[in-house]
């Protein structure tokens, strides 16, 4: 064991350890950007370039994203699809770029004492706050960001580019969907009918604590109801909006909204069968009590008055479908649903 207590630390008489005369560092090299002013220039411009590089390579993001045909005939290069192509190595050298810039800006001109500090309490000192804060602010000027604009304002240019493909590519998430969350296909008139069967629903054929499940006919078009058919994903979007429950009762046993005096008939009511909270549908309904159940996250809502909620996360009350009989006896709507249907969105109102 050697007998050399040189490298050790040393403490003091109040108990403080300080720094050890001798960590082991070797002599600082100076740099040539450190010495000599004409590679200092260089390095400022190789940096520059860099920065500058990374934003040409953005730019060419942006041109590759909206001139290079996709789809059914899409652009071609070696094999490739050519915007694939284009849109990966023009963001990914737009990385590499400024990558290789902030690096050499670290490797050439900034700071390059080595410094050493010695463990302390995990609860600093005020001494030791500004010490620190005195030490960023040196490191920021030994950066040389405040006297070298060139680099500093490539490089805030090139970061700030480099978001402008992520921008764009929420582009590829779709259309907005503009007021479409706002309304459903319910039309004035419209007869309710039953799910999978799509039979109309006489009212004279419900009894007190009959539950439907319910579409609107136009969900079923047919050359006698004369409703278009629409594309397979188009149904599936309105079936998930329209879809209600169809529910009667003792018409004593309702509690009628102000405004609502005429939307139910002879103890039927309708409402949406999806819930509010995050759009699931939900027909579990407890005859005695008229409560209607969530299976998702157990949210229950009152169906004799007017859907609204009695337990759980839901927010809002189910939204209520005016309905009438029509000349035939048969259940129809008097219009769509005078609120949007289902969870919450930004756009909406609150009320």
């Amino acid at each position: 064991m050697s007998d050399n207590h040189d490298n050790l630390p040393a403490q003091s008489g109040g108990g403080e350890i300080e720094p050890v005369k001798n960590p082991g560092l070797p002599p600082h090299q100076w740099r040539p950007t450190d010495v000599d002013p004409k590679a200092e220039k260089r390095a400022e411009r190789q940096v520059a370039m860099m920065f500058g590089l990374s934003m040409v390579c953005t730019v060419l993001f942006v041109v590759a994203y909206f001139s290079l045909d996709i789809g059914e005939d899409p652009t071609v290069f070696a094999g490739f699809g050519a915007s694939t192509v284009a849109l990966g190595l023009s963001f990914g050298l737009a990385l590499l770029f400024i990558g290789i810039g902030i690096i050499q800006l670290a490797r050439k001109l900034m700071g390059d004492h080595e410094i050493v500090e010695m463990r302390h309490p995990a609860a600093s000192s005020p001494e030791d706050r500004e010490a620190t804060l005195a030490a960023l602010s040196q490191g920021l000027e030994e950066s040389g960001l405040g006297r070298r604009p060139l680099i500093r304002n490539t490089m805030l240019g090139a970061v700030s580019l480099i978001g402008v493909p992520l921008i764009i590519g929420l582009r590829d998430l779709g259309p907005l969907p503009g007021d479409k969350l706002l309304s459903t296909i319910w039309k004035p008139g419209m007869r309710i009918v039953r799910d999978v069967t799509g039979t109309p629903i006489l009212l004279s054929d419900l009894q007190i604590g009959d539950l439907f499940n319910a579409q609107p006919e136009a969900m079923f078009p047919t050359e006698e109801n004369g409703y278009p058919e629409v594309a397979p994903l188009e149904h599936q979007v309105n079936k998930a909006k329209a879809s209600v429950i169809l529910i009667r009762m003792e018409p004593d046993e309702i509690t009628v909204k102000k405004g609502r005096e005429n939307w139910s008939v002879s103890g039927v009511v309708c409402y949406s069968k999806i819930c509010t909270h995050v759009g699931c549908p939900i027909s579990l309904a407890e005859q005695k009590t008229h409560h209607l159940l969530c299976p998702c996250h157990q949210s229950t809502f009152d169906l004799t008055d007017s859907g609204r909620v009695i337990f759980g996360p839901a927010g809002r009350p189910l939204p209520q479908l005016p309905i009438a009989v029509d000349a035939e006896g048969y259940l129809v709507a008097q219009s769509d649903f005078t609120e949007p249907v289902g969870p919450s969105f930004w756009e909406r109102d609150s009320s």
